[in-house]
């Protein structure tokens, strides 16, 4: 890259990446005294920073305030029994004992919060939420962030993507972009890399977790994320860890291009009703669907990549009239009134959505859905059944959840396989230091966020609530924070 005068631009550091990890290591680094160069391939900052509703933290003063004592021990043995200690011990104390200070950093920087919550209930109250509009929190967050960026001064270059690292004598010394159709040399004394991981890498996607994307996995809210840092790690000789992992869940109905949700149908079809699959049979404790990674471990077993949602009239009047038992958010949170479903199913019907249906009978129902009319009414026979005697004799479902459902008419929404985001790639330590395959860290390479594994097992891990975001922010902090003790030595 050059400057205006033709000489090679030299930084202390470069940060791959403007997203909660890219961010954080960049102010955390210019705090430090470094000059920082962060470099983002799209035309605008955040990626899908800028779309979760919160994140994870224990010990904070907003937790001590509301009497919440959940403890930095307790949330570290939840999240390494949860992945039965397939997580890394000390990548996992590192990102639990950072978050509280996590919190208040951020809210120096002006980032406002609210809560703490939880996401199911009764669970541990560590979801931090972001301030804000519903449909905007995060946005405003990463607004927010942006700004601080450039008040310290930090070198933004949007549309500037890597191509490669820059490895010498068994370091790295900065990184290789492409501005205006050349490939420019950038040096620098260390390099992060938060690139947000390979949810639209086709390829990857198929061979490390056998779906084919946008056919039976879909994913949500990612943008042109093909795994670019995880790419230039494994060239530059690190090791792999945690691919194929993904933070599923089930949602619909999918409205095509964008794959956008239908709201109040949306939230419609997360209730815990019946849901079966292509067959007509059930698959999961409907009660669990609170719990996403639950739900969408369980979907995830289906070839099909989507099940159908079963409600009748008397739910759908009691969830305009009264409110919704349950919910995958905060957009629309438990006692929301779905005042709005009659207009979007009516402009669903008369646009043939091919994703919601209705019928005056169970048989009919089947018909529409494709499922073989005595195996749905078989399944929903043995359903009202044991609503009437009050337990589910197949899957212990929590008696408060069963409703039996007997119209007058029945409504269905197909749901499909949905995934947030991939977890994994990059193998690091608790520094954020990216190692080989040896274990031995290589010198000036850092990383974090969804670019790297051993913070989960096989799932994301929806106890510690707001897991994802927080993860990016902590480790984002820790490598800007190591890298600049590196380039201080």
């Amino acid at each position: 890259m050059k400057t205006d005068k033709g000489r090679s631009l030299n930084t202390d550091i470069v940060v791959i990446g403007s997203g909660a990890t890219g961010m954080a290591a960049a102010l955390t680094a210019a705090e430090g005294g470094a000059k920082v160069i962060l470099l983002e391939k799209m035309r605008h900052t955040g990626g899908t920073s800028n779309f979760p509703e919160g994140m994870f933290a224990v010990e904070s003063e907003m937790q001590r305030q509301q009497y919440i004592g959940i403890t930095r021990d307790e949330a570290f043995k939840m999240i390494m029994d949860y992945s039965h200690w397939r997580a890394n011990p000390r990548l996992v104390r590192a990102f639990v004992d950072e978050s509280s200070i996590t919190i208040s950093w951020l809210q120096k920087l002006g980032v406002k919060f609210e809560g703490p919550m939880a996401i199911f209930p009764d669970g541990p109250r560590t979801w931090h939420l972001l301030k804000g509009p519903q449909k905007a929190r995060s946005s405003v967050m990463m607004k927010t962030l942006a700004a601080r960026v450039k008040e310290k001064g930090i070198d933004i270059r949007l549309a500037t993507p890597v191509r490669s690292l820059i490895k010498e004598y068994g370091k790295i010394t900065g990184v290789v972009v492409k501005k205006n159709g050349k490939e420019i040399k950038l040096n620098s004394k260390a390099v992060i890399i938060a690139t947000g991981g390979y949810a639209n890498n086709k390829e990857w996607i198929k061979r490390y977790t056998g779906f084919d994307l946008d056919v039976n996995l879909f994913p949500i809210m990612n943008v042109n994320k093909i795994g670019d840092g995880i790419r230039m790690a494994w060239e530059a000789g690190a090791a792999e860890e945690g691919m194929g992992v993904l933070m599923t869940m089930r949602i619909g109905p999918l409205l095509g291009p964008g794959l956008k949700t239908m709201g109040h149908i949306e939230s419609a079809g997360f209730q815990p009703n019946l849901f079966v699959t292509q067959q007509g049979v059930r698959y999961f404790d409907e009660g669990r669907l609170t719990n996403f990674s639950f739900d969408g471990a369980a979907i995830s077993r289906l070839k099909e990549g989507y099940s159908f949602a079963i409600f009748d009239e008397t739910a759908k009047r009691e969830w305009i009239e009264k409110g919704i038992a349950t919910s995958a958010g905060m957009i629309c949170p438990p006692g929301t009134r779905l005042t709005n479903f009659e207009d979007e199913w009516k402009a669903a019907i008369e646009q043939c959505n091919p994703n919601v249906f209705e019928a005056n009978s169970i048989e009919e129902l089947a018909t529409k859905i494709g499922v073989k009319p005595e195996a749905l009414k078989t399944t929903l026979d043995e359903y009202n059944g044991f609503c009437e005697k009050g337990h589910d004799d197949l899957f212990a479902k929590d008696a408060k959840y069963l409703r039996a459902l007997k119209g007058p008419k029945f409504y269905a929404v197909k749901c499909w396989r949905v995934f947030l985001s991939t977890i994994g790639g990059i193998k690091i330590n608790h520094k954020m230091e990216v190692v080989d395959k040896e274990e031995k860290p290589i010198p000036g390479l850092y990383a974090g966020g969804m670019d790297v594994g051993g913070v989960y097992g096989d799932s994301y891990d929806v106890y510690a609530t707001g897991g994802a975001l927080g993860f990016a922010f902590n480790s984002g902090r820790i490598a800007g924070r190591n890298a600049l003790k590196y380039i201080k030595k």
